[in-house]
């Protein structure tokens, strides 16, 4: 053994005691007379302190992250550091290994005082992933994460859902996103794909008769990077149930997600049930699907009120307000650069403005085509600023709720230090498809449409709704589910709106066409993006850092110089060429 404490252990229980430490050279202070090194692993740090002539020596040409065995004798400190867990110790070394050397320079510092990881290139602290992964802000995410898999698994457990592996090389479908594919080299021609996402399997899962289903499941899409998504591989929680209404999966949700993030957080968490928007509402109130519920800004629509306006900006369009109460303080440097955000930002063409002075008057901005009707009837009030978006209805939503997520950011309104969830609920089935001009899925193509087959049937399509419902937490989609579509008859239907074929369907989603031939339960599921939650447990803007090996932002592993090229005869094996 190289050790039989480890380097957060030990106290002054331990005095007197012979120790056996491992671990990495922080810092070393050289004294004259004895050298003093801070050894590290990721449980804390000891000091150790060198008298011995020998063992000086030995440690010459030792650099700071070089790894070592020590031995010695537990003594209480002198000067006792309070900050430290081993603090009130030290142990004067009295044998010392030298396990693994470090080089004299580091590509960057690892963990000092003087450090600041973001000033160091991103790219080059992936490049050498190990040496960041050192670090203890960035190694204390990682175990967070761990510990919240293990939370995850013990609330599931609780709650009787079975845990199934299923397949990585799975089949390629028409699910939002690109495939990544992998030739095959028994069967020419042919391709697996990885999933991009469980979906498949764990409906044909309970057409099995599993009850209830989870797994922390792998997903691969060929994405562009963001720095809420990490790009190729991501993992989610994923869980269905049979013989489950909307209702069941938010109840579930309800108490596993709370659960987890109040044993991994210190933040106040939502209770459920949670707050219900559906998305028509979270549209025109947010101006997006994911609204952050901490800014308290409201986004209200004013598109009667300026029917007869003079202001030619105005005329024929949708305007939304949003007014900031006590933002009438800003001076006009505020208000020009939200103009200027909302341009280069926002796609705006423009931001007008006006403020209500404390005798209630309006100034400022467009002022002058402001009546006080208005001012009374959006309920503004003294102190207040009022924002105004004109364009057509979805631009001007849009745009709306980028500068509703702006002001909340600058002026620094959002609530601090909770976690705060809603449901999106009541999502259309469908979207009219600008680029190929057709009507195409909004959402997840698997949903049960709301009112059935007679819904798909006799409704425009447009006017669709769908059992579908996303999970967001402080403005982030955590999570995304629906009700399945387990009739044969209704799933034909609803692709067939869509512009497949059922011929299309049985080849693209042959098992599950088949499958519910052979009599299929109700079903409904969710999953929840793992690596998302734990950005937001940790409180960490980029997600990236919650990975321990993540792509970059052009999704290239950098350490590994991934993608690479490969062989000629790896290409033949394949039946494949480079075009």
């Amino acid at each position: 053994m190289y050790r039989d404490y480890n380097c957060g252990e030990l106290s002054v229980n331990n005095v007197n005691e012979t120790v056996k430490l491992a671990g990495w050279v922080q810092k070393i202070r050289n004294l004259g007379s004895m050298q003093f090194v801070d050894l590290r692993d990721e449980h804390g740090i000891t000091q150790i302190v060198i008298s011995s002539e020998k063992l000086k020596e030995k440690m010459n040409g030792v650099y700071s992250e070089t790894v070592l065995a020590v031995e010695g004798d537990v003594v209480e400190r002198s000067n006792k550091n309070l900050k430290m867990k081993t603090g009130e110790i030290e142990v004067v070394a009295t044998k010392i290994e030298i396990l693994g050397k470090c080089k004299s320079e580091l590509p960057f510092e690892i963990n000092s005082e003087k450090i600041d990881r973001e000033s160091v290139r991103e790219d080059l602290r992936l490049k050498y992933r190990y040496l960041d992964l050192r670090n203890d802000e960035i190694h204390n995410k990682i175990l967070m994460r761990s510990k919240i898999m293990k939370s995850i698994r013990e609330e599931m457990d609780k709650l009787d859902f079975t845990e199934i592996q299923t397949p990585i090389l799975a089949n390629s479908s028409p699910e939002g996103a690109r495939d990544y594919l992998v030739p095959s080299r028994l069967h020419e021609g042919k391709f697996y794909a990885l999933p991009q996402a469980p979906q498949q399997f764990k409906q044909l899962l309970m057409v099995s008769g599993f009850d209830k289903y989870y797994q922390i499941a792998p997903c691969f899409r060929d994405e562009d990077p963001r720095a809420d998504r990490a790009p190729g591989e991501f993992y989610q929680l994923d869980m269905e149930m049979s013989f489950a209404t909307q209702e069941d999966v938010f109840e579930v949700t309800e108490k596993v997600i709370p659960a987890v993030y109040k044993e991994n957080s210190n933040w106040k968490v939502d209770e459920g049930p949670f707050v219900r928007i559906p998305y028509k509402e979270a549209m025109e109130k947010y101006g997006i699907d994911k609204p952050d519920l901490r800014n308290p800004l409201i986004i209200q629509d004013a598109t009667e009120l300026f029917v007869n306006t003079e202001f030619n900006a105005f005329k024929g369009k949708t305007i939304k307000v949003i007014i900031v109460p006590g933002g009438a303080e800003q001076g006009r440097k505020f208000f020009d650069s939200m103009g200027e955000f909302a341009i280069e930002n926002a796609g705006a063409k423009g931001l007008a403005w006006v403020k209500v002075d404390n005798e209630n008057n309006l100034s400022g901005g467009i002022s002058k085509f402001i009546s006080d009707e208005i001012k009374t009837e959006i309920g503004a009030k003294a102190g207040d600023a009022i924002f105004f978006i004109a364009d057509e209805l979805k631009t001007a939503q849009k745009i709306a709720g980028l500068v509703r997520i702006e002001l909340g950011k600058r002026l620094d309104l959002l609530e601090k230090s909770v976690f705060k969830f809603c449901w999106i609920v009541d999502f259309p089935m469908y979207e009219y498809n600008e680029d190929l001009e057709k009507i195409d899925f909004s959402h997840n193509p698997f949903s049960m449409p709301q009112g059935g087959l007679e819904a798909l049937e006799k409704a425009e399509p447009l006017d669709i709704l769908a059992y579908q419902y996303d999970l967001v937490c402080n403005g982030y989609e955590v999570a995304s589910g629906a009700v399945r579509n387990h009739n044969p008859e209704t799933m034909i239907k609803a692709f067939e709106i869509a512009g497949y074929s059922e011929q299309d369907v049985k080849e693209k989603f042959g098992a599950l066409y088949t499958a519910f031939q052979y009599g299929t339960p109700p079903h409904a599921g969710i999953a929840e993006g793992l690596d998302r939650m734990i950005m937001l447990i940790t409180d960490t803007d980029t997600i990236r850092d919650v990975i321990a090996f993540p792509k970059n932002k052009k999704a290239r592993d950098v350490m590994m110089d991934s993608p690479s090229e490969v062989t000629e005869e790896q290409l033949n094996d394949v039946h494949m060429k480079i075009k």
